[in-house]
């Protein structure tokens, strides 16, 4: 990649790092549902102005169909099953699962141009990577059920879908128009449950966790995505998920006293390397 593509890469990858800490926070005190409006109204308040300001939206009209469609797939569903699961999941689990994206991805861009060779650098990024989660968080399916599993599936196809339309169908339109409208569309879909489950008191920390999931995660995250796609293409982008899988542990032992495991040791160099292969150019 690049020397812009890998600072949005690293960017993203922090960026992106940080939900699973805040969702585990914050979900102790909202229901997932309420989640999803209370991160998105934020954003969508400070987007929505800008994106009116710089006269964007209306480049949205000839392709509101994709806009849509990639709304519902990339944060529309799946954020409603992540936070869902992550009540009967563990993090280990559900990191791991995430960790799948990339693969996903691959497996999608070759359904769609089946001509296109996917060199064996890549992939052997891709093994190193995934072994590499494996190895850093573990296979803990305790306290978990399989339906929670299927969610979070369900979650991986949309994280691995989004980019995909966002190269094919959107990569000519502005990345502040679509994430604005997107974010927007979504707190309009969940502001009539998030209003009348609000609860009547909220801790500080469940306070700082919205703040930061609506601003940094969400308003900021996603704009950094669309420019990560435009620069580096789906695929690449979204083996993000690997350096993500890695942040999240690294915050869980900061700021939750988790142990500082052997699997941490490991498997977070296999994660960089991993992730440097498959993001390579080059097509062996």
């Amino acid at each position: 990649m690049t020397r812009r593509g890998w600072a949005l890469f690293l960017a993203l990858s922090v960026i992106w790092g940080v939900p699973y800490f805040m969702i585990r926070i914050a979900v102790r005190q909202l229901d997932p549902a309420t989640l999803v409006f209370s991160r998105t109204v934020p954003a969508a308040l400070i987007l929505i102005p800008v994106a009116i300001h710089r006269r964007v939206l209306p480049s949205l009209r000839p392709v509101w169909r994709w806009v849509a469609l990639y709304t519902v797939v990339e944060f529309g569903i799946p954020w409603l099953l992540m936070g869902s699961a992550e009540r009967h999941l563990s993090s280990s689990l559900t990191g791991l699962i995430v960790a799948s994206v990339p693969l996903v991805s691959v497996a999608i861009a070759k359904f769609l141009h089946p001509n296109v060779v996917i060199g064996t650098r890549r992939l052997l990024g891709l093994a190193i990577g995934t072994l590499g989660v494996a190895t850093l968080v573990g296979l803990d399916i305790s306290g978990g059920s399989w339906m929670w599993v299927a969610a979070m599936l369900v979650v991986v196809a949309g994280y691995a879908s989004g980019p995909m339309i966002l190269s094919l169908k959107l990569n000519d339109v502005s990345g502040l128009a679509v994430v604005s409208a997107s974010i927007a569309a979504v707190a309009l879909v969940y502001l009539p449950w998030g209003a009348t489950h609000w609860p009547t008191h909220l801790r500080p920390e469940t306070w700082g966790s919205i703040g930061v999931l609506a601003f940094v995660c969400t308003a900021g995250g996603f704009l950094f995505l669309f420019a990560s796609v435009k620069e580096n293409g789906p695929s690449r982008t979204v083996v993000v998920t690997y350096f993500n899988t890695a942040i999240a542990v690294a915050l869980g032992t900061a700021g939750l006293h988790e142990p500082l495991t052997a699997g941490l040791i490991i498997g977070f160099p296999m994660i960089v390397v991993g992730s440097i292969f498959a993001t390579s150019r080059a097509p062996d």
